[in-house]
Order: structure tokens, then sequence, then C-alpha cells
């Protein structure tokens, strides 16, 4: 395995030059890892395999649905110990700075001017599935994008750490806007970490202070208090569970 993956990394770095891995490999990694991912989503919706494990039953308006439909259509030398600890490092690195100030630009998005102008774009869909990750208005892309470069920006990273961090925030947002919470999610064995019934609660109130604006951990929204809805309906639902199991 790591003999096919170095092989593959030497005839990339002998056919292209620096600038083609940089931007165009950059490219067409996100774009296939997106679309890999998010597609597999809509036919399981529309086939309604697993829908025991969609978290919203209901269905988005007429317009978001054709557009829904439409998206159907459009389907280097480094001692190994040393690299994969170095490489780790920055991985974390880059999900905690991305989390702190996508939180911040997320929850600015979130102010009456810019919701209406912007981010309600990206809010057509209350009922998210994986594709809808990205559907977002150009401006916004281009300014909570600055989250997931900046921590690459800063520490300059080889081009391999780059792409495993953009293969990673691809699949962390594409899971967050599945719509499904599934016994294998990511979200019921790793602490702190959001998921898709996170920000699900975000997508389905259509307002300005809808909380839960934190892209992979729970914690900012804790320390800012911006879950406590979030909060308050997990607590009636345990309870109601739980007033179900006593009568049962």
């Amino acid at each position: 395995m790591a003999s096919f993956i170095e092989s593959g990394w030497l005839y990339l770095i002998t056919h292209f030059s620096d600038f083609q891995l940089a931007s165009l490999g950059s490219f067409f990694l996100h774009e296939s890892v997106f679309f890999l991912c998010g597609l597999p989503f809509i036919f399981l919706e529309r086939a309604g395999w697993l829908s025991k494990y969609k978290i919203q039953t209901k269905s988005n308006t007429p317009a978001a649905q054709e557009r829904y439909t439409w998206a159907c259509k459009v389907v280097s030398h480094c001692r190994p110990g040393i690299f994969r600890k170095v490489v780790l490092t920055q991985i974390i690195f880059y999900f905690i700075l991305e989390d702190f100030v996508f939180y911040w630009g997320h929850r600015i998005l979130h102010t009456k001017w810019l919701y209406k102008h912007v981010h309600s774009v990206h809010h057509e869909f209350a009922t998210p599935f994986g594709l809808t990750s990205e559907y977002a208005h150009p401006a916004e892309i281009l300014f909570l994008g600055f989250a997931t470069i900046v921590g690459p920006a800063i520490t300059g990273p080889h081009l391999i750490t780059l792409w495993l961090w953009m293969v990673l925030r691809v699949l962390e947002t594409v899971e967050a806007h599945c719509g499904y919470h599934f016994p294998w999610s990511p979200s019921n064995f790793l602490p702190l970490y959001g998921g898709a019934v996170f920000h699900d609660y975000h997508h389905r109130l259509l307002y300005t202070k809808s909380g839960n604006y934190s892209s992979t951990f729970v914690y900012m929204d804790w320390v800012f208090g911006t879950d406590k809805g979030y909060r308050k309906l997990k607590a009636l639902k345990s309870n109601e569970v739980e007033a179900g199991s006593k009568q049962i």
C-alpha cells in the first residue's frame, strides 16, 4: 500500500508542475470527494432507503426541490514517523482554527442584512442533504472559505497535508449536511463533534438567530450560549423518550 502511494506521488511530481498540482490538482480532488460523498445521499432519499435514520421527515420547498433534481443530473522525501506527526499536528490545528474562525464568520452572516442578502441562499434548504453543504452565495463561499485556508496559509504545509485537510473538511461538511443520523455517525464516537443532528437544527430554523454556528465542534456554541435552543430541544426529546419508556 505504501509503495503504491509513493509511486503515485512520484508520478504526479514528475509529470506536473507545483502550480498545476496546487491549483488544478486541489480543485479536482475537492470536486471528486464532494460529489462522490454527496451524491449517495440524494439516491438514499429518492429510494427511501435508511429513512429511519433521517433527521427531518419534511420536504424542501418546490423551488429547492427543482434545484435538487438538477443536482441529480449534474452528476516529498520525509521520514515517515516525523512526517505523520507533523501532518497530524497540522490537521488538528487546522480543525481547531477553522472552527473558531468559521463560528464568528457564520455568526456574522446571521445578522439581519447579511442573512437576507447573502446567507439566506444557503438556507433555502431547510432540510439539507449532502450537496447543499456548498450551495451558497458566492460572497459567502469566499467569506467562509477563508476559515478553511487560514490554517494552511499560516503553516505552509506539504501538498499531501493540504490535500488531506481538504478531503477531511469536505467529508465533515457533507456529513454535517447529509440529513441522516446513523449508528456509525462520527458524533456518536467523537467528543465535542457536532455532526448532522447539530447542524440540522441550525437549518430547520429559518431566521437570524438559529444558533449552532460552529462547523465541526460544539464547544464554541456552548461557551457563547448560542446552542441553548438546541440543548433545550434535546432535553425535551430525552424527557419524551424517558416518559414513553416508563409507560411501556
